[in-house]
Formats: structure tokens, sequence, C-alpha cells
């Protein structure tokens, strides 16, 4: 069957069929990052993970564009009060961009933990205020936009689409944010482009309105388009996200007279224990504390068992029950290879295996069912294992596992101790970074050059900052 999608747009699932044939450009809603990740934070990067491992397992070229929110997101999502950078910087007594380091990286570390990829670009909003800038003057000199006292709005009144993508009907709609409706506003609905920085804010730049910061939802519009043009194939975030956000950026930038998203991919929340998480009472649980409990990749495969737009639950019963499924998995896989050395490989009695997992990702991603296929192959290969399976058989077998399971659902099928290869890891990579240390400091910069390309050639990314070389995996 065709790729289709669930598009939040046309409240359908629909054929897939993306801008430019043959290329798929993505833009996923990434985090705001000014706290330890958390485990709401990885549903949707697996999700997309997975979507982009599928698209280019059926041959399209990917472009993933994720954003890191580093200025503009409010406390509570408002369009007013402190930012969310901001005040943890005064609780840990750092500068803003410590803040926004330190949890970039842990939010980094913690997705390439579970086998995410990295996108392929990753840009921040601090980085990209001119864009922003600029989007928001088109929006004033077209008439949808208005200032106030150094702040700039977005009027609401003069859009006629807003409330497409939420469902919401404008004249019922009361202001997209969780506080009291600012005096300064033509209507409540409307929300801010640019924000003028009162004395004390500390993230600020200069602009045609005075210095300021741009608001939450302009950075989205202005680095979507940046990076895969005005029109592109698939917007993405958490399904909390449609209404302020993702109806904000929808119509901010059609507004402007770019086309935007043709379709929209919402992901569901995950609960914890049968109940919502929420940071304000307490009940979440970050991922550095999960992964000392559990592989995570136990946790990634744990959250493909859902359907992206079903409720995920977290509880100990489903991740004991997803990592005995997993275990099985790779049981069966061991056993085939175990059983069918020098033998050549026969693919040919899987390709209704192969067919039915197809059919289930091309119906709106359906991971879940996808998994339910290879326990099917599993439970065959297993009896034709009691059976005394011929090699090519089994190899054949082990080959549609390393292809889909390992390939497309991004789940290694070599189980290893994550500890001792994290700390083997660790510490190869602190010697490496000494040495190379130690040439720049000998001024041979030749050497730490080399050094650095040939890490780059294992898939290892440095960046020199003033701290020291910090390294990652790509």
């Amino acid at each position: 069957m065709a790729l289709e999608f669930y598009n939040t747009l046309t409240r359908e699932k629909q054929a897939f069929e993306p801008v430019v044939p043959g290329h798929v450009g993505i833009y996923m809603c990434g985090p705001t990052v000014y706290s330890d990740p958390h485990l709401g934070h990885a549903r949707g990067p697996v999700v997309f993970d997975v979507l982009r491992n599928w698209l280019e397992h059926e041959g399209f070229v990917v472009r993933l564009v994720t954003n890191v929110t580093d200025v503009g997101h409010l406390v509570d999502d408002a369009d007013d009060g402190e930012d969310k950078l901001a005040r943890r910087a005064q609780i840990e007594r750092l500068e803003p961009m410590e803040v926004a380091e330190k949890y970039f990286w842990a939010y980094f570390e913690a997705m390439a933990a579970m086998r995410v990829r990295r996108p392929s670009i990753v840009p921040r909003a601090s980085g990209h205020i001119i864009e922003q800038q600029e989007l928001t003057q088109e929006l004033v000199a077209r008439g949808f936009a208005y200032e106030k006292d150094g702040s700039v709005y977005f009027d609401v009144s003069a859009w006629d689409e807003y409330g497409s993508l939420s469902g919401r009907d404008p004249a019922h709609q009361i202001e997209g944010t969780r506080t009291l409706v600012r005096s300064e506003k033509d209507d409540p609905r409307d929300f801010a482009l640019w924000k003028h920085a009162e004395g004390g804010h500390i993230m600020r730049w200069p602009s045609p309105w005075g210095d300021g910061f741009p608001g939450w939802h302009i950075e989205c519009s202005a680095m979507s388009t940046k990076y895969l043009g005005d029109e592109f194939d698939i917007h993405g975030g958490g399904l909390d996200l449609v209404f302020p956000h993702h109806e904000a950026e929808l119509a901010q930038a059609q507004a402007a007279g770019k086309p935007f998203a043709r379709v929209w991919l919402h992901w569901n929340m995950i609960t914890l224990q049968g109940e919502k998480m929420a940071k304000s009472k307490g009940h979440f649980v970050t991922l550095a504390d999960l992964f000392e409990a559990y592989d995570p990749l136990v946790i990634r495969f744990h959250l493909l068992r859902s359907h992206y737009r079903s409720t995920s639950d977290f509880s100990e019963e489903g991740i004991r029950s997803s990592a005995q499924g997993l275990k099985r998995l790779r049981e069966t896989y061991k056993a085939s290879r175990l059983d069918a050395p020098g033998a050549e490989r026969d693919d040919r009695p899987f390709g209704e295996f192969r067919s039915r997992f197809a059919a289930a990702m091309n119906d709106d991603l359906n991971t879940p069912q996808a998994i339910a296929v290879l326990f099917d192959l599993a439970k065959a290969v297993n009896k034709e294992l009691e059976d005394g399976a011929a090699g090519a058989y089994l190899l054949g077998a082990a080959a549609v596992l390393e292809e889909l399971l390992g390939g497309v659902l991004g789940v290694p099928l070599e189980e290893q101790d994550a500890s001792a290869a994290g700390r083997v890891l660790d510490g190869a990579m602190e010697l490496l970074l000494e040495e190379r240390q130690r040439s720049r400091d000998r001024r041979d910069f030749a050497r730490a050059d080399t050094l650095r390309d040939r890490l780059a050639e294992l898939g290892v990314s440095l960046e020199d900052t003033a701290e020291g070389s910090r390294w990652r995996l790509e």
C-alpha cells in the first residue's frame, strides 16, 4: 500500500506526496533546554527517528530539522513573564547560555543512548534572531501585525484562517496563553512576535522596535522555512503543541506568504503509571534516572509498542513486558546466526513478513503492528529451528531482523553491557582528547587536526570550548 499519514490539518489519513519527488523535508519541534530531559522528551525523537529510517529505507533522501529553544519561551507558555532559561540561570547562578549548553548536551546525550540519530540540522532560536525579526517585519508590512510599546503582536482578527489546524472557532477563542490578558494588545487572542525587554531582562537584542527578544512561536516558522523552504513536507510535535504553538506557527507563516507544512504529525502524551506526567506536581521521571534502572534501548522498544497517536503508558509491568519481548527477538536472531555458519542466505521464505511489515509502517507509521509482524517471524523461525531448519533459511531470518528491527526500528540486535562499554568508550575518548590537547599545547596543530579528522571518520564529532573539548557520537 502507499505511504499514508494522519494529517492533523485535514483530520484524515491521506497518501503522502513530497513537495520534491524523492526528497522529504521534516521539521520537528525540539526541546526548551532549561532542565534535565525527562521521559516526555523521548517519544517524539524516537518516533521521528523511525519515520526517518523508514523513509530512507523506502529510498527517500531525508532532511530532518529539530530546533532548540534557548530564548523566548516564557514560563507557562505566556506572552509575558520570565524566560524559562533566565529563571533557571538565577536558580543555578549561571549565565543563561551556560544553562542552554548544559541541558542541550544532556538532551542529545540521552537521545544518543536510545540510538536516536542526530538531526540533519539543529538550529537554535538565539542563533536566528535576524530571521525572526525579518519575518516579523514582513507581517507588519502586510498588515497582519502591529507594534505596541516596543512589542509586536500578530493580529488574529486579520487572519481568517486562524483556527484551521486546531479546529477552534476564532470567534470563541480566548487568548492562547494561560495568563491574564495584556492590556496593550488590541485583542486578547493576539500573540507576541517580538517582546520588549524590561530593564532587568537578561536575554535581549536590538531591533527596529527597541531592545527585546523573540516570542516563542516565531522561531519555528522562521527556522523551518530557512532550512526546508517556504513549503515543506512534514511538521511534527506533541499533541499539546497543536494550540497555541502550531496554530500560531501556521498562521504567521501563511500570513507572510509561505505555504508552510503540508502534513502535520502529532504524537500523544506519555502517562506514568496511568497518570499524565506533570512537572508542576513532581509526577515525572528524568531520562538519567530511567537509564540507571533500564536499558535505554528497552525504553525505545517500549515506546514503539504503542502507536504514536495513542497514549503510551510507562509502568514497571509494561517495561518488563517490553524487555522480555525484545529479549525473545534477540535470542531468535542469535540462534539463527549460531546455527547457520558458512551458509548462503535464502530470502525467499520471508517475503510475506516483509510485505506485512511494510504495510504496517505505510499505514500511518503503525509500529505496534510492525513489531507484531516481527514476533510472528520469530515464532516461525523458532519452529523451524526445532525442526532442524537449513542454514540458508536461518541466515535469511537473521537478515530480516537486522534490516527491520535493527535498521528501521533502530533497536540493535546484539545485546551488550552498556555500562561497561560506556566506561571503556569514555576512558578511551578521554585519553585521545588528552593527547590532542598536548599536541595543541605543543602547537603541533597538524597532529591535533589529524586526530580530530580520524575521529570524525569513526562518527565522533568534537567541539572545542573554553572549558576544553567535548565529544559526541553522530
